[in-house]
This record gives C-alpha cells, structure tokens and sequence, in this order.
C-alpha cells in the first residue's frame, strides 16, 4: 500500500519551519497543504526524476456551467466577443520549467465580481490512502488545483482539507510541464497543457473531472509529435481579451500564436531563422494553417512569459538574462534590459500595466516602469536565484483612498533559498541619483523620474543593466522561510498566499483578515469557501517603502529607499 501523502509531507517538515509568519498588517497563518502521491515521483519517460523537476501549479475558478456549453468540439471564436475576467499569472521557471500561474497566466490577480470566493463542491472531494480518485459530478463552480508531478497532471479541490488529489491525468509518451486556464472559455475547452516533447493540448477541466478514466478526453491536439517544433514547451498562455487566441514557448527561444478554433494538425512549415540573436516574426501562408505566426525571441530558452491585463503587451525573459517587452498586436519589440548577472526566471505585471516584476539568477528581484522603459529600483534579500514573482492586487495602503494617488504596491517573491519575501513599494514619488559629471558621489532629486532619465528609450532597444548605483535599492519588509526544498513559485489570492516547492507540495496561508474564519463550516448553501470575497480595509498602519518621499538621503555609491515610517524586516 501506498504511503499517505499525510505522512510524507509532516515527515518532510523541518522542525524550524513554523506555521504561521509576521507581517506588518498581522499573521499569515498555513491553512491548508496539497501534495501529490509520494509514489507519482517515480515515474518518468526516460530521464531522472532530478532532471523531470518541471512543476507548474494553476489554480482554476470553474464557473457554472452554461446549459448550451458543449466541451467536447471547440467552437470558432465571435470576433465581437472580447469580454474576458482578470486572470493572474506569475511565473517563475528555473530555466524554463518551473512556475506558477493563475486563471490563465496574464498577468492580473484579481478576478470579477463574485468570482473571488474559494468555493467548490465538498462532497464528492475524497481520497483515499491507494491514491486519487475521481469525482461523479463536477457541473457546479468550484475552485481548484492543477499541478504536474513527472508524466502525470493531478487535479485538486482548493477548498477541501485532503492533501491528496481527486483527480490524475497520466501521460504516455512524455511529461506535461505547463498549463494555463481560461475561465471564460466559450467552447468548455479552458485548460492549456504544454508538454515536454513539445505537443500541446487543449482541454475541458469539467469534461476531466466528470470522467473517472487516467487519460484525457475529449482533447484537441497541437503541434502533434513535435511536427512543427520538438523542443521542450516552457510556457503556455491565452492572450486577454481574445476568445480562443493561445501562445506556446519553448526551449529554443520560439513563440508560436495559436488559434483554438482551427485544426491543430495542419501540415506547416516556417521559414529558417536567419540570425538567432535578433528577434522575428514569420506567418504561416495559408489562413486555415495552425499555428498563425512564429516569433523567434532570443537564443536559448524562453523561461517565463506575461501578458497585460488588456493583452495589449508581452513580456518574456529568458536563458540570455533579457526582459523583452513587445506590442503583441502589432508584433514589435518595444524594449528590453539585461539581468546583473545570469538568466531571468520569472516575470510579471502590475494590475494597472505599469510596472513589470522580474527575477533570476543574480537573486535580486526588479521593477521595472513601463512608462520609463528602464529599471526603476531593485530589491536585495535573497540568498539564491529567485524563482517567482507577483503583485499582490488584492492587498491595500492602509490609508488608501481608491483615488490611485500615492499609491502603495505589495510585491511577492520565492527563491531557491527556500524564503518568501514580501515588499511594499511606493513609486508616485521617486528619488533618483543624478549622474555626477566628475564621476563622483551622485546627489539625489525627488519627483517624477521622467525628470532625471535620459530621453525615452527608443523601440526594439535592448539595454544592458545599469549601475546599482544608479537605481533604487528596496528592501523586504518580511522575510520567512516556508518550505524545506527550494520554491518554484508564489500566488496571491483575495483570501491567501499559495507557495509551492519544486518537489510539487503547495501550502495555502491565510491572510489576517481571514484568520479567524473557520474554512472547514459550511454556509446555508453547501458550500465551503476560505475567507470571504472582500479584504477588510481595517488593518493597523503599517510602514511603507517609499523611492524618496521628500526625506533626507546621504550621498552614497548606491542608493537605498526610505520609509514612511521607520521599520525593519520582519523575519519570521
């Protein structure tokens, strides 16, 4: 018989490891932990378990199902329907692989109204200690958990306490590395899985919970065989505010735009890439040809992609240490900027399409300002490569008026130092050092960086990175390790925080303001869900980073951010 995956994770506790950790707004408490059966780690096709390590975590809000909904057949999309909720997705991929991405993976974490309570269907959410087990009846919203493990992609209830999955999906030939949801899929085809052996699928995530088999049902299949590129997928996304529209990454710095709604299995060849280092687009000749475009990225692995809220905009890093950022519909390279040091991991936007978060090898977490085309401060506090990155949308200033002056962002990131850091960042009032003409000591301005920068960076620049000297330094207001084996990734929800470590266990920490609800009570529907739809805006004043803020900053070789009030990491 199997062993609980119960037991595996309290064995796997570290006696340090606490359950809960300090911030300034109060405790984060560890509510729920899923994992994956210890025996699924033994299966892989034809590689070490070490080298198989591609864990990608995608939480899925499934939504009612509509009565003229038919999963099986995807539909041509209606060109006039471009009404699409907020999704959220942050990735972080040690080389390209591992992540974590949320509705979708687009680069917003907040869903629509009502949308954002955790809730599911209980009754039929059991496992037992033989292995998962599917459910009956899955035609009822619900919230849940898709994460891979080697050559197999298992489905979770969020809500419920087992740690075990309800579902699992096994694959032959080659191991599922990334996937993505749609909650607004129009077909039932919401779930984007990308593979190794470069195939990819398109799926109903209700359609797999309804059938009790290990295979995948009713699957649209792309890039069949590795027929127009075998390289190992390294990120999949739908593209906002299209209905049908997916991109698929992989390993050898290609992007492939897809259309859902034409046959996957289209005979098609592309054109050979004529210079690797600089970026290109080809389209396919024919209109019934799937997939529409190619785009040659970088050289090396594409590690991590993100769109805008709106779509308008993609990011990308890679193996080359690049941050891109392009216009997506009109297919241009708007700018770019280097790492300090090594790869890019991971890359994400703001909620409002300002700022862009990325991470990597040189442990240090960036901001970076759309309107500037620039990094616009750094935060130092990990020890390893940072692995995940992500705004928290559902977090506010505790004096926030909603009026969007002075506007506090909440940033997150996990590395391989196995610690997540939080960090609060003000950027309505920046100081940035100007360049001393003798070479000296800089002096320092507040106000609009606009100011103090060079002239706009034209398109398709690539810039190398810039002086630490130069930039903003940030550091984290909370520092605590919350895994044993090194993080993959992070996710902020209205009601929690979800961390996940490359072996595949994710644990959910409720935020104070939720703390004291009891997720495990029913309401009067039936139903159970983590917290409640609103964050409370009654919290105690907590202190804030700003970039300047009309304080007194030293001369100095680097610069360093000042706070609103005084305060220390809290290291938990």
């Amino acid at each position: 018989m199997a062993t609980s995956s119960s037991s595996a994770i309290n064995s796997q506790q570290s006696p340090g490891l606490k359950t809960y950790f300090k911030t300034p707004e109060g405790r984060y408490k560890l509510l729920y932990e899923k994992t994956h059966p210890a025996a699924a780690l033994h299966y892989s096709h034809g590689k070490s378990v070490s080298q198989l390590l591609f864990f990608q975590l995608t939480v899925a809000y499934l939504k009612e199902k509509p009565a003229s909904q038919n999963s099986a057949t995807p539909s041509a999309p209606s060109s006039s329907s471009s009404v699409r909720s907020a999704a959220a997705r942050l990735l972080g991929g040690g080389n390209g692989s591992r992540a974590l991405s949320f509705v979708g993976g687009n680069g917003v974490s907040r869903t629509g109204p009502g949308s954002s309570r955790l809730t599911g269907n209980l009754g039929t959410s059991t496992s037992s200690s033989n292995g998962p087990q599917s459910a009956n009846n899955y035609d009822g919203k619900g919230s849940y958990i898709v994460f891979n493990t080697a050559d197999t992609l298992f489905i979770s209830d969020l809500n419920s306490q087992e740690k075990d999955p309800i579902k699992s999906i096994h694959f032959n030939n080659s191991n599922p590395v990334c996937h993505s949801f749609e909650p607004d899929a129009k077909d039932g085809h919401d779930l984007l899985i990308g593979l190794q052996s470069g195939d990819v699928y398109t799926v109903s995530l209700r359609q797999q919970l309804q059938d009790p088999g290990r295979k995948l049902v009713g699957a649209q299949h792309y890039n069949k065989d590795g027929s127009i590129n075998n390289s190992r997928c390294t990120c999949v996304a739908w593209v906002p505010q299209t209905e049908g529209t997916f991109v698929v990454a992989h390993a050898d710095g290609n992007l492939y735009v897809y259309e859902k709604s034409k046959d996957g299995n289209t005979d098609i060849t592309f054109p050979a890439v004529k210079d690797v280092t600089q970026f290109s687009v080809a389209h396919a000749k024919s209109s019934k040809s799937n997939p529409t475009a190619r785009w040659h990225i970088c050289q090396g692995s594409i590690n991590s992609i993100s769109f805008s809220a709106d779509g308008a905009y993609l990011a990308t890093v890679g193996r080359d240490g690049y941050l891109r950022v392009f216009d997506f519909l009109k297919e241009q390279l708007l700018f770019g900027g280097k790492s300090y040091y090594g790869a890019l991991l991971c890359c994400t936007w703001s909620s409002d399409g300002k700022y862009l978060l990325t991470g990597g090898e040189d442990d240090l977490v960036q901001v970076w300002s759309m309107e500037e085309r620039k990094i616009v401060a750094w935060g130092e506090g990990h020890n390893s490569w940072v692995s995940g990155v992500a705004f928290d949308s559902y977090w506010s200033a505790p004096n926030s008026d909603g009026t969007g002056e002075n506007t506090v962002y909440r940033l997150g990131s996990v590395g391989q130092d196995t610690q997540l850091l939080l960090w609060d960042l003000a950027m309505d009032e920046i100081a940035v050092p100007l360049r001393h003409p003798s070479g000296g000591s800089p002096t320092f301005s507040s106000g609009s960086p606009s100011a103090h920068w060079d002239n706009i960076t034209p398109n398709g620049t690539l810039l190398p990175a810039p002086s630490m000297r130069d930039v903003p330094k940030l550091s984290p207001v909370v520092a605590h390790r919350v895994h044993v084996e090194p993080l993959s990734g992070l996710l902020f929800t209205n009601e929690s925080i979800l961390t996940v470590c490359r072996e595949g266990h994710v644990k959910i920490w409720v935020r104070p303001s939720h703390a004291d609800t009891n997720p495990a009570q029913s309401n009067s529907s039936g139903e159970v869900g983590i917290g409640n739809p609103t964050v409370s805006k009654e919290r105690p004043a907590i202190s804030s980073v700003k970039v300047g803020a009309n304080s007194s900053l030293n001369s100095g070789t680097s610069t360093s951010l000042s706070f609103k009030q005084q305060s220390s990491v809290l290291f938990s």
